[in-house]
């Protein structure tokens, strides 16, 4: 799809027991873009997956899925041995996705498995990245090597800002 909006802008949301978390006004509304729903009402799918090599999550718009599937064969195919045999756990690995609704708030219930992977507990911290939207757990996140110090400081300066102790 060649008008798909980008993901771009972060922020940080409560989740509670139930899982329920609102993804934050600067990603919500290109979501809704990219994801309308079919009866023009507000709200719609996001689906959430684990990510193949971060220990977090990777949400995107049901019209990625031709692109990240196109992307994976294009990987599988390059793990094409002498022996015509191919590495099948690149998409079992990328096909992990969970489509779950959102509403016009953005509000949505975090799928267990991915939650429990990624070890988010009571905050999510979300992050653009274009295509696709980062969460992750903040004390994770901050403790994970190569993450990149732009996003570390932005994750810094939100739970700073809502008085969450790192």
């Amino acid at each position: 799809m060649a008008d798909r909006g980008d993901y771009q802008g972060s922020g940080l949301a409560l989740v509670d027991d139930k899982g329920r978390v609102a993804i934050p006004n600067a990603l919500r509304s290109t979501l809704a873009a990219n994801s309308p729903r079919a009866d023009g009402k507000d709200g719609g799918t996001i689906i959430i997956a684990v990510h193949e090599d971060k220990p977090c999550l990777v949400a995107y718009d049901p019209s990625y899925v031709p692109i990240l599937k196109a992307e994976l064969r294009t990987r599988v195919e390059l793990t094409r041995g002498a022996d015509g045999r191919v590495n099948d756990s690149i998409m079992r690995e990328g096909a992990n996705g969970e489509a779950v609704p959102f509403d016009g708030s953005g509000r949505f219930i975090m799928p267990g498995f991915p939650r429990f992977h990624a070890n988010i507990g009571e905050h999510a911290f979300f992050w653009g990245t274009f295509d696709t939207i980062e969460i992750w757990d903040p004390k994770t996140l901050l403790a994970t090597p190569n993450v990149g110090s732009t996003m570390a400081s932005a994750c810094k300066f939100y739970c700073q800002e809502k008085g969450i102790a790192l």
